[in-house]
């Protein structure tokens, strides 16, 4: 499973980073960055809860 963040579309409005702190966190440029690219499947409904609430939909989830 993999995470992709359209930087381009990005915000920076922290909705991912406030369901997954361990994963994401916005950076002092203003966009969202993956600490972490090592997901197994008990990540995978978090992940989609992000991607679902993010409100620039700049988050993608494949596999």
């Amino acid at each position: 499973m993999r995470m992709h963040i359209d930087t381009d579309v990005c915000t920076g409005h922290g909705v991912c980073e406030g369901i997954r702190p361990d994963v994401f966190e916005v950076g002092d440029d203003g966009v969202v960055h993956l600490l972490t690219e090592e997901f197994t499947e008990d990540d995978r409904q978090d992940l989609e809860d992000a991607v679902d609430q993010c409100p620039t939909q700049a988050l993608r989830l494949e596999g």
